[in-house]
């Protein structure tokens, strides 16, 4: 059994004993170079060896290694050649260093170091580009993923590390402040440029002040605060001015390259933001069928963060599914899956939504827990994508998870293979959210991933995607491009098959030729929305851009070899010139792939080996008895379920020990074994049944900072009791859009039931007034959350409009009085 970190045979201390991150953000592409210090501090030589993460699209472009003065840079080989140059090298005791993606998620590296020799130390240095991302608050998402942390963790994975060696590292251990330090420190320094100025940069932890190097605001650097505990991912906003500004950046090929080659020809990467017709924007549909898949492994009974007032994952997943019922339109169709080890639906097929389904969803809803073991999502997703379609009511997926899978690839191929059917909405819940599944589940899906870390609210988000799923589906995308005679241009991006009002697409393609004097490109794309023709151009210079390093060509690479891989395995001809073609962009741009890897051999090294290398992984605890049962094979840990809860029978402590051995524990859930925690029970009365099961995370998204400030995201936590008044309000709407006049829905208002009957105007139905008080309420006292009950009131006042209002503005005016508001009834969209 593989269990955290880097452990030698002894369970000795950790040989890691620091990073260092320096972080060069150029608009939308970062580059970014991590030091990792180790020391062998046995008394023969070690061989260490290191699972971790990166970003799922990034491009692995440089692997080195110090060994004192000396610095050995590696080189990318054909994987097998490189993992023969690295066993030969060890075996005879040289010093060598092996770096690998795995074949099953393109976002999890291994590194093998081996033959460090007693007492020495040796600097490992990687170097990656990628794109940045773009969020619902229109800033640029950086993600650093933690070293220690249960991200990847897949079940049944042999597939990932490529071997059955029980001593093989499997992930990373999280670790709480409950648990004990983190062994070894972290720095990480950003600089940002661009040609548009900056805003502003937060982060969910602590930052040192933000330092603008120029006047006009377009460079500036930023540092982590010492003392960060490297104990989740460190996520950077980049806030620009003028973000959704379409750019071009042209780059230079290389004059050594081979010509012809991707290398030597200049690569531009074209950032868009389609812009839709203003009527067709607001012109939602109402048509559709949302099927809604949820996580309910164990790891959704984990907390979305480990800040104070923190909320259990599966909790949030519980409100944020409210939301979304009560935001449907009528006449839609709609079903609910749950995955675990297993899953169900609340339907047999997707029904129609009305008041009865709404209804009976809310009620499984209510019930749903993280009690369905391991995640393994391909069969449902399988079992969804054999139902038949509805016609004219295109399928919306919503997937919810914390992304703990092993088949990661085989999951994107499915869903791939039915882009044409449906589209994708995937979100990524807390730390353990594996970028490469849920950004892929959206790419190959035409859609669009979140990832709700720390202290993000879901609600927002996932409200922001239903947004997106509700917009005309856009059909017959074109790109054109016009360039100066004697330029082609070889697109290598693969062809989009989605767009969305403000969601940024990126094109990258190859330029050849020279021109004949012209000095500008343009490109054109061309759609149909709701069967009217729609064009969006940009023109752009055609002279490279300086000081770009080779960045644009290295992502360029990475999307062809991602192109190349997906065609791989879907099979057909040519299977062996498509992974030819892969190794052969790999090598000559320097990138990571499924095929190769990066291999360093010090050849002026060589000592004699006697007896096997110790192997080592990260760990930062004594550890308890309880190894020998996490050390134990696959068949022994089948009955070590009743040792574990002896061993842990609180919540902290099982929840501690979770954190350090996920392997184990992921292991356990597969066999469907839930630990027997104690915990304090607690009395429910009546009154505050309501409340608790909607209760509100005091996590959520933070106050605005100031302009030049670098805050932490998490600084602002706002009143649960607020925010369960909205949740209370959304939960006792109808189907309809309206609201029953009810003592629950004045107390909302902090209002008695005969205060809102009192001042009824006459001849005003009750529903109709209890609706258009709701509404008020939402415009004057929930304006700053408006983006998670918008299509709430958009059903509100549908519903209003189609009733007999007499003297609406009368009405307005009686309730703006009763709430202590100042709506206008042209704010309400009556």
């Amino acid at each position: 059994m593989e269990i955290c970190g880097l452990v030698s045979v002894k369970n000795e201390p950790v040989p890691l004993k620091s990073i260092s991150v320096e972080v060069r953000v150029q608009d939308h592409v970062a580059t970014v170079s991590s030091t990792l210090q180790y020391v062998n501090e046995e008394e023969r030589p070690l061989e260490a060896l290191f699972v971790f993460p990166l970003p799922a699209d990034a491009a692995v472009c440089h692997f080195s290694a110090k060994i004192g003065e000396q610095e050995i840079v590696a080189e990318v080989q054909e994987r097998q050649k490189a993992r023969d140059q690295y066993d030969d090298a060890v075996s005879s005791g040289q010093q060598a260093f092996l770096l690998e993606e795995s074949t099953e998620s393109p976002d999890v590296f291994k590194l093998s170091v081996g033959c460090l020799s007693a007492g020495q130390n040796a600097a490992v240095t990687i170097i990656y580009v990628t794109e940045l991302a773009v969020q619902a608050d229109h800033s640029l998402r950086f993600c650093l993923p933690a070293v220690l942390n249960p991200r990847y963790t897949p079940a049944g994975s042999d597939e990932v590390l490529e071997t059955s060696d029980t001593s093989e590292i499997s992930g990373t251990s999280e670790i709480s402040s409950g648990c004990g330090a983190v062994p070894y420190t972290l720095t990480l320094s950003v600089h940002v440029s661009s040609p548009k100025p900056i805003s502003k940069i937060e982060s969910n932890c602590a930052l040192d002040p933000l330092v603008f190097l120029h006047s006009d605001h377009t460079q500036a650097t930023v540092n982590l605060s010492p003392g960060h505990m490297f104990d989740k991912d460190v996520e950077l906003f980049v806030y620009y001015q003028d973000t959704h500004q379409p750019s071009a950046i042209v780059e230079a090929g290389v004059a050594t390259a081979p010509t012809g080659s991707l290398m030597s020809d200049p690569v531009v990467m074209i950032s868009l933001y389609p812009e839709f017709p203003e009527e067709e924007i607001k012109s939602l549909a109402t048509r559709g069928e949302f099927v809604f898949v949820i996580d309910r492994s164990g790891s959704m009974g984990e907390m979305m963060h480990h800040g104070k007032g923190a909320q259990m994952r599966i909790k949030s997943a519980k409100d944020t599914l409210l939301l979304l019922l009560k935001s449907l339109p009528m006449g839609c169709y709609f079903n609910i899956y749950g995955f675990g080890s297993r899953f169900e639906s609340f339907f047999p097929q997707s029904v129609e939504y009305n008041q009865k389904t709404m209804d009976q969803a809310l009620k499984r809803v209510k019930e749903m827990q993280a009690d369905m073991g391991g995640t393994e999502i391909l069969e449902p997703l399988k079992h969804i994508y054999s139902q038949p379609c509805y016609s004219d009511h295109p399928r919306q997926l919503f997937i919810f998870t914390d992304g703990e899978v092993f088949n990661t690839k085989a999951v994107l191929d499915l869903v791939k293979s039915h882009t044409h059917s449906h589209r994708c909405f995937s979100f990524g819940i807390g730390e353990g959210a594996s970028a490469a599944l849920i950004t892929g589940m959206a790419r190959e899906g035409s859609g669009h991933a979140q990832f709700i870390t720390d202290t993000d609210r879901m609600q927002p988000k996932v409200m922001q995607s239903l947004r997106f799923a509700l917009q005309p589906a856009v059909v017959n995308i074109s790109v054109d491009w016009t360039l100066p005679d004697g330029v082609t241009v070889d697109t290598l991006s693969p062809p989009i098959n989605v767009l969305f009002q403000g969601q940024r697409t990126l094109i990258y393609a190859q330029l050849k030729g020279e021109s004949s004097g012209g000095s500008e490109g343009t490109v054109t794309v061309k759609y149909r929305l709701k069967n009217q023709p729609v064009t969006n151009q940009l023109h752009f210079c055609l002279k490279p851009t300086e000081e770009t390093e080779l960045s644009i060509h290295r992502l360029a690479a990475r999307t062809l070899i991602r192109s190349l891989e997906q065609k791989e395995r879907s099979g057909g001809a040519d299977v062996e010139g498509i992974r030819s073609r892969m190794v052969e962009l790999s090598v000559q741009a320097g990138v990571s792939s499924v095929h190769t890897a990066f291999i360093a051999v010090n050849k002026d090294s060589r000592q004699t080996v006697k007896g096997p290398l110790l192997q080592r992984r990260v760990t930062t605890h004594d550890l308890s008895p309880v190894i020998a049962i996490m050390q134990a094979n696959c068949g022994q840990l089948r009955t070590c379920g009743s040792h574990l809860s002896a061993l842990y029978a609180d919540e902290q402590s099982f929840r501690c020990s979770k954190m350090m051995f996920p392997r184990a524990f992921t292991f356990l859930k597969m066999s469907n074994w839930e630990p027997k925690v104690t915990a304090p029970k607690q009395k429910i009365g009546f009154m505050t049944r309501i409340q608790n099961f909607f209760h509100r995370s005091s996590a959520t998204a933070t106050a605005p900072s100031d302009q030049t400030d670098s805050k932490s995201k998490n600084d602002a936590v706002p009143d649960p009791q607020k925010d369960w008044t909205l949740l209370q309000l959304v939960f006792l709407q109808k189907a309809s859009g309206c609201w029953d006049l009810s003592a629950t829905l004045a107390d909302v208002f902090g209002k008695t039931e005969d205060e809102l009957t009192n001042q009824k105007p006459a001849q005003v139905d009750g529903s109709v007034w209890a609706t258009l008080l709701a509404l008020i309420w939402l415009y004057g006292c929930k304006i700053e959350q408006q983006v998670e009950w918008q299509f709430v009131a958009i059903k509100a006042a549908s519903w209003i409009g189609s009733q007999k209002v007499g003297d609406l503005s009368q009405c307005v005016h009686v309730g703006n009085v009763l709430l202590g508001c100042q709506v206008t009834k042209e704010t309400l969209g009556i």
